[in-house]
Order: C-alpha cells, then sequence, then structure tokens
C-alpha cells in the first residue's frame, strides 16, 4: 500500500477491500492459531494476560472474554476526537497490517474494518492517551470499539452511537475471539495515519514556499546568481539541488532578478535552496520511514508458520524520530519565510517599498501587525519542535519501560504545519502586496501565474483592513492548492 493510497480513502471516500490472496493467508494463519488453542503450550496474549499480567494462564472459556476486556479497558482516549480523515487512514492501514497473515485472525476482522470504511462510518477517536508503545494502544482501542458495536462513531455527518451506525449500514456487531483484540490494538497506525496525511500536505506547503520565497525576491529586486546551477552541483544535496532547480524554474521570464544594489542578498533570500533543500531531504527521509511502515507487521506476537513470536515491532521510535524531525525541519521553513516577510515590511531593507506595505506609512499601519503574528508563531513552533521521542516515560508497572512517544511527536507536528501554513499565507499577501507597489506588472510567467490564482481568493486592498479574515484566507488558499509537480504555466492557472 502506498502514501497516496492511504489519501485518497482517507480523504476522498475511495473504496477498500482485501485481496482475495491475503484472505487465503489470514485463514491459514487462523488456523494455526486454532491449533495453538488445543496445545498446552502458553502464547502471549492468546491463552495468558497481557502487559505485566502475560503470566498468568487463562482458562479456555475466559480466552475471548480477554479479548473483549482488552478493547474495553484499553479506551482511556481523552481529549477532542481525531479527524476523520485520520481515522480513516488509521483504519485502512491497520486493515493492510492484518491482511499480512502474520496476526492469525479471522478474515472477517479486516474485512469489517472495510465494511466501515466503505459505509462512511468513522469511530470517535480521542486523540490523546498513547504514548506509542505498545503501539497506539488508546487510539486502536477506540477504534475497534466500534466493530463491536460500542462507542460512538460519525456517520451521515453527525456523531451517533455505534450501534445505531452498524445496524443502519446493515452491519452486525463482531464478537471477538482468540488473539483478535490484541491484534487490533497493538501497532503504529495512529501516528503512521497523521504522518502520512501531513506528510502530503508538506509536500504542497513545501511548493508553496518556494513560489512565496520567488515572489519576495523579485518584489525585493534581489539577485538570482544565487540559484545558479554550477553552484549547488558543487555540493550536491538532493534537497538543495531541487529546491535550486525549482526557484529557476519559478523566475525563468523573468527580468526583474537583476542585481540590487548589494553583492548579496541577505541570507533568507540567497540560502533559500540550502534552507528549503534541507527540509525537502527531511520530507523525503520520513516518506521512506512511513512507506516501510504502511507494510510492515506491527502486531505482537506474530505468527511465523508454527511459531508465535513475541516482540517489540509495535515500538514506535522509527516513526517518533522522523516526526519530530519534520517538527524541526518547519521551523526552519517557518522562520526563513518570517524573516523573508519582515525584511519586505522594513524601510530600512525593503528596496524603496512603502514601510511595512502602508498605502500612506503613519496614518496606517499596513500589515505591520501580521508580522508580528508571524514571529508568534514561529516562536510557539520551536516549543513544539521540542523532540517527544527523547521524553520516553514507563508504564504498565514497569514492564513497557521505555515508550516511543511518538504519538505526542505527531499530534505537536500536526499543531506545527497548521502554523507554518500560516507564517507561509502572510509572506504571500506581503509579497503579492509589495509587487503591487513596484510600477511593472508582471514578474514571470509561473509566479504571474501563481499570483493571479492567489487573487482570485485574496483581492488587492487599499488602506488599513482587519488582517486576521485576509490571512484567513490566504491560509485557505494554501490549505486548499495544489500545486502540479512540473508547474507549466497553464497549469498553475488551474491548479
Amino acid at each position: 500500500m502506498t502514501i497516496d493510497e492511504v489519501v485518497r480513502v482517507a480523504r476522498s471516500g475511495e473504496s477498500a477491500s482485501i485481496a482475495a490472496a491475503a484472505l487465503g493467508r489470514m485463514k491459514i494463519s487462523r488456523g494455526k492459531v486454532e491449533e495453538a488453542l488445543q496445545s498446552e503450550t502458553a502464547v502471549y496474549a492468546l491463552n495468558t494476560g497481557v502487559g505485566l499480567l502475560a503470566n498468568v494462564r487463562l482458562e479456555a472459556d475466559g480466552i475471548e472474554q480477554m479479548q473483549l476486556n482488552l478493547v474495553r479497558s484499553h479506551c482511556c482516549g481523552v481529549g477532542e476526537p481525531l479527524a476523520e480523515d485520520v481515522v480513516r487512514a488509521m483504519m485502512l492501514i491497520r486493515a493492510n497490517i492484518l491482511a499480512m497473515g502474520l496476526s492469525g485472525i479471522r478474515p472477517v476482522v479486516a474485512e469489517r474494518l472495510c465494511d466501515l470504511l466503505n459505509s462512511g462510518i468513522t469511530p470517535v477517536v480521542p486523540m490523546r492517551g498513547s504514548v506509542g508503545a505498545s503501539g497506539d494502544l488508546a487510539p486502536l482501542a477506540h477504534m475497534a470499539l466500534v466493530l463491536i458495536g460500542e462507542g460512538e462513531a460519525f456517520f451521515a455527518g453527525e456523531r451517533r452511537p455505534a450501534a445505531e451506525c452498524l445496524q443502519r449500514s446493515g452491519l452486525e456487531p463482531l464478537k471477538l475471539q482468540a488473539k483478535e483484540g490484541i491484534s487490533l490494538l497493538n501497532g503504529t497506525q495512529a501516528m503512521l495515519a497523521i504522518g502520512c496525511l501531513q506528510l502530503r500536505d508538506l509536500d504542497e506547503l513545501f511548493q508553496s514556499s518556494q513560489i512565496a520565497a520567488a515572489l519576495t525576491l523579485q518584489a525585493l529586486r534581489g539577485t538570482a546568481a544565487a540559484y545558479d546551477e554550477r553552484l549547488h552541483a558543487a555540493r550536491p544535496h538532493l534537497g538543495q539541488v531541487h529546491s535550486a532547480a525549482s526557484l529557476r524554474d519559478l523566475l525563468e521570464g523573468s527580468t526583474r532578478h537583476r542585481s540590487s544594489t548589494s553583492v548579496q542578498d541577505a541570507y533568507c533570500l540567497r540560502c533559500v535552496p540550502q534552507v528549503h533543500g534541507a527540509v525537502w531531504d527531511s520530507l523525503r527521509q520520513a516518506e521512506r520511514v512511513f512507506a516501510i511502515e504502511l507494510n510492515s507487521a506491527t502486531d505482537n506476537p506474530l505468527l511465523f508458520e508454527d511459531d508465535f513470536v513475541s516482540g517489540g515491532n509495535f515500538h514506535g521510535a522509527p516513526l517518533a524520530l522522523v516526526l519530530d524531525q519534520l517538527a524541526i525541519a518547519l521551523c526552519q521553513l517557518a522562520g526563513i519565510s518570517e524573516r523573508r516577510t519582515e525584511r519586505l515590511m522594513n524601510p530600512s531593507l525593503n528596496e524603496g517599498l512603502p514601510a511595512f506595505l502602508a498605502t500612506r506609512p503613519g496614518i496606517e499601519s499596513g500589515l505591520m501587525m501580521a508580522q508580528v503574528t508571524s514571529a508568534a508563531l514561529v516562536a510557539e513552533m520551536r516549543v513544539l519542535a521540542t523532540p517527544a521521542s527523547a521524553c520516553s516515560i514507563p508504564t504498565s508497572g514497569n514492564q513497557e519501560d521505555f515508550v516511543s512517544m511518538g504519538m505526542t511527536a505527531a499530534l505537536k507536528l500536526m499543531q506545527s504545519v497548521t502554523h507554518c501554513r500560516m507564517v507561509l499565507a502572510i509572506e504571500w499577501l506581503t509579497a503579492t502586496r509589495a509587487l503591487d507597489f513596484r510600477a511593472d506588472r508582471s514578474v514571470s510567467p509561473l509566479l504571474d501565474a501563481a499570483r493571479d490564482a492567489f487573487r482570485v481568493d485574496c483581492p488587492s486592498w487599499e488602506g488599513d483592513r482587519v488582517l486576521s479574515g485576509m490571512m484567513a484566507a490566504a491560509d485557505a488558499f494554501l490549505a486548499k492548492i495544489h500545486w502540479p509537480s512540473t508547474l507549466k504555466t497553464q497549469e498553475v492557472a488551474h491548479a
């Protein structure tokens, strides 16, 4: 399964099903579980308790009750519900993991997750309560609760009891059997769902940051010399080379990017490929890790032929580290954007533009306070960049004594993405307004097309206005825009 498939099911309602070959694998592994139930061998979470209670052997008549109790007792999430697209992504990824045939559950369990997706039933999953090992236990428990007809779900635009949602969709609640409760709970699917969706949002935001930087360069009459292909071939980090090439494409056809009065531009203009490029490299590293995790078995124990093997594939460390890295990278992207915004407004640095881009400086404050908001958001992002993965705290009677905190990293990342988008939205407002003050209309074909698309949602204005509404409109534009990968002029106009 790919990240793009996750996004399509989560956000566009694409249907999901379990392949016939996967159903066959699951039937075989389920047969092995049934055989193990007849033996005297202790198998973790099959005929024993869990966590520190792993040494408690279960009687046959308590095995199914234990699986039900697991789901109920692990529903300890608190806070606002996760967004529906996150939960849909989580359900799809969990179904894919179960379909690998290493969990030993009945095929109907994975199929029912697909049934919920295809029927538009989305469990209500509180966003907090996971320490990221043994995976995202609390979020996955709230997801599993709906499978058994308990808890709540979003359905037909309303929050309803799960039993009602199932009944209206013609679905029967599942009665969990041996191994099935634990197999629904162990795994990294909540933090991974957030990571996949945020990564695709960040791919769009990265391109928006490139365009913002190019617009600002033009408005400040900077030089594109620092984007010379030869310069970046001499230090060939992939992201740096990619960012510089993209900037050259954006500026192609412009006569405006000539040398300014200074020999070199400030770092916020000159070092865009180095800074943005490092962010792009972080995105690609996260993409590599997420792609592996999407198709990895994170249950415990796992069944290999006739062997049940207990391990720690549910541990979220690989994800937690890259989720933290993304939040740190966003500080770079937002921080350099805020510096460009400040430069556009500062009459000592903005190449003859009005102070704070006010029509009548003094009588009007222009965009002065928008830059203050940008600075405030960047400052908060620096707090959010504090790594959660460095903050393990023991749980479960010290049996689970080193955890990943990956879900915390994921939740912080969501906030950072929101803040970063607003910081870039403020730069878009500022750069396009600065260009309005320049006498010549044309910038470059691609930048003209991007600016025209932006102006549909964010028209030019005169005089002081309430800025929060304009900033929200600019933010909404960046949230909805889908930049074409090749950035052709006609494609930008219809993006």
